[in-house]
């Protein structure tokens, strides 16, 4: 395999919204296999630091490589850039497991991004080689580089060609930095939590509510049971068939891609988002901002508003909108508790993380109240920040 090593300099010409954010340096190694294949591990840690690297492993799918102009370097960097971002609201509400509240200083933003060819996908005759390969590069770069790559579950996995082997338990064989935690269940457990703050800020009771779900996946359907047995009214848009058929068996109002204007103005009060990527565009900001019901637009989905202001068209319109970096840091706050119990051998309960998954609903409350109060002059984040900095004064005066 070849290996080329991306250092900050080049990784921000290469994106360069790098230089706004918090942490501008990203390093990129990229290993590219004979047959095609294309392995990009971004990451915030310093060579030789030892610190973790977490982000989810992302088998890139089909509609992202198919995309004009698809980078596994680039796409890998902004992905980067979203975990440091929810590493840095774990940070600011100490949400977490112990072993992760204990070591969150020595955790930073990554993610590996795959680019497979069709033959290799999940599923495919060479997926085997595909996922051997990527474990020795994530083993190389680890030894290599001097840091703690802990990947967690994302896109493009499941049941591999020989009908018995999951995608996730191949990777953890070769490489223990691969975690095997279900990560969908807390990081919908943190969306559901994050949601019902936000509407309780509105004075919305989950019964009385209308939710717009996009993504009927792990975590999308978690997030539906758990409001279905609020009896809660659900509009679901979905790619696929089977799934718009399972949501529409518990009740659901469903939506294909075709009904997709009619699914944004439907009278909702909250909207949640978790396909895989780009769902908020500037067309569904401004469609969503004309939505007189909605109040609130949450989720988890990576890479979802292609135009980072249009936040502010949300909060001109008096929505309430929580960046998914922060809606989802269940997930990789799961896998991170799960390698450190690893590392320190003691057990590892997932019921932990999901129990954990409670403490967002204070916080996203507490925030909402403050944008309503405000008359939406500040953001959700800065809202989050205030409030934090509040409840910490508060209780070290206690």
């Amino acid at each position: 395999m070849q290996k080329t090593i991306l250092n900050p300099a080049a990784s921000q010409a290469l994106v360069p919204q790098l230089l706004e954010t918090r942490n501008p340096n990203v390093w990129v190694y990229r290993y590219a296999h004979p047959n095609g294949w294309r392995l990009s591990i971004a990451t915030h840690a310093e060579p030789g630091s030892q610190k973790l690297s977490l982000g989810g492993f992302r088998i890139a799918p089909e509609e992202r490589t198919n995309a004009p102009g698809f980078d596994s370097d680039v796409e890998a960097i902004e992905l980067a850039m979203g975990m440091e971002e929810k590493v840095n609201w774990s940070r600011v509400l100490k949400a977490g497991g112990p072993l992760a509240r204990r070591d969150m200083n020595r955790i930073v933003g990554g993610k590996c991004v795959l680019h497979p060819t069709p033959d290799a996908r999940v599923g495919q005759p060479n997926d085997r080689a595909l996922l051997d390969f990527a474990a020795a590069c994530m083993a190389d770069c680890d030894a290599e580089a001097g840091i703690r790559i802990t990947t967690g579950q994302d896109l493009g996995h499941g049941l591999m060609s020989d009908g018995k082997t999951q995608s996730l338990d191949r990777l953890h064989q070769g490489f223990a930095g691969s975690v095997v935690a279900d990560t969908s269940k807390p990081t919908g457990e943190g969306n559901y939590w994050v949601l019902i703050g936000m509407l309780r800020a509105f004075g919305i009771a989950p019964r009385d509510a209308a939710v717009g779900l996009v993504g009927a996946g792990n975590v999308g359907l978690h997030l539906a049971d758990r409001l279905s047995a609020d009896d809660a009214s659900l509009h679901v848009l979905e790619v696929r068939k089977e799934r718009r058929d399972h949501v529409a068996g518990r009740g659901a109002a469903v939506y294909a891609p075709s009904d997709r204007d009619r699914f944004l103005s439907a009278p909702m009060d909250a909207l949640a988002v978790n396909a895989s990527g780009g769902t908020l565009g500037s067309d569904t900001v401004a469609r969503l901002s004309r939505n007189d019901r909605l109040k609130v637009v949450c989720g988890s989905e990576n890479l979802v508003m292609p135009d980072p202001d249009d936040a502010e068209e949300l909060r001109s319109a008096h929505k309430a909108y929580c960046p998914t970096e922060l809606g989802g840091m269940m997930g990789f706050l799961t896998a991170a508790e799960q390698y450190l119990a690893h590392l320190e051998g003691v057990p590892f309960d997932i019921g932990t993380m999901i129990a954990a998954a409670h403490a967002l609903e204070k916080p996203a409350y507490r925030a909402t109240r403050h944008m309503i109060a405000g008359r939406f002059q500040d953001s959700f984040e800065r809202a989050v920040e205030i409030t934090a900095a509040e409840e910490g004064l508060t209780a070290s005066q206690s």
